[in-house]
């Protein structure tokens, strides 16, 4: 790796476990007291999805109907970022008690899985999920996923979803520290993030602030801009490899002005 890209100033490191600190202090030196002080980066622009909402239908030769969405969300350093990720765990990240999960799977038996998740970059951030589903029940499946969307986007969460998912996260916490490896992994990530050294410390009080007014309000900046659906399906026997490709645009009201086909592979952005 190159020093334009590796440089003291933008390096992270997070050691932890039973070590002497002067000790580390003088290793991480003698390993990397080389690298030059000061980055000399190229300036990076925020980048927001722009696409208009639309759905493309891609035939593709695989096994099984694959679908995948996402769309534009909250920042790490945006002040809605805790309600957003609240959001969107109780949307598709709470595995059997996700909204999701409990409207496709549990319910329609519309899917073998799906889940969501918010993603963060320094310059981006966007909300993907993913489903898995036989062809014939790909657009039952997509039709619920884009409701359970659009609806946490409207109206946002209950206060049972809301206190479910704070309960969640904070008990999470502590699973998530229980090696060195994991303790390292998240501390880097906070370095990353530009968060302060005692957020480990504060992080459950955070998420404690977090309010029903602040998720409602976040909703629609969580998941409500717009998403992106991708599903596969087999080739049907007797049809070529080219397959169909089709595109639908939504109102704000949400009504589509083209009908696709669940027998086609497809992306939907939304």
């Amino acid at each position: 790796m190159s020093g334009a890209s590796l440089q003291k100033d933008t390096f992270k490191i997070a050691v932890v476990g039973g070590v002497d600190p002067g000790a580390v202090c003088k290793l991480l030196d003698k390993t990397f007291g080389s690298l030059p002080s000061n980055a000399e980066a190229m300036p990076v622009a925020d980048v927001i999805a722009a696409k208009p909402p639309q759905r493309v239908f891609i035939q593709l030769d695989v096994p099984q109907t694959v679908v995948t969405f996402g769309g534009p969300a909250v920042r790490r350093s945006e002040p809605g970022f805790m309600p957003a990720c609240i959001v969107n765990h109780i949307l598709g990240g709470g595995g059997l008690t996700s909204r999701l999960f409990r409207e496709v799977r549990e319910k329609r038996g519309l899917a073998y899985s799906v889940r969501e998740q918010l993603v963060w970059l320094d310059h981006s951030a966007m909300f993907l999920g993913t489903s898995g589903t036989c062809a014939d029940r790909a657009g039952e499946t997509v039709e619920e996923i884009e409701k359970q969307v659009r609806q946490i986007a409207a109206e946002g969460p209950t206060q049972q979803e809301l206190d479910d998912a704070k309960s969640y996260l904070k008990g999470s916490q502590l699973v998530a520290l229980n090696t060195s490896s994991k303790l390292a992994r998240t501390l880097l990530q906070h370095q990353l993030d530009k968060l302060p050294i005692d957020y480990l410390e504060n992080q459950n009080a955070v998420v404690d602030a977090v309010t029903l007014e602040d998720a409602k309000e976040s909703s629609a900046a969580a998941v409500g801009r717009g998403s992106a659906h991708n599903y596969r399906r087999p080739r049907p026997k007797g049809r070529s490899a080219g397959g169909h490709c089709a595109v639908q645009d939504y109102t704000p009201a949400g009504r589509r002005s083209a009908r696709h086909r669940p027998d086609d592979a497809a992306q939907f952005i939304f």
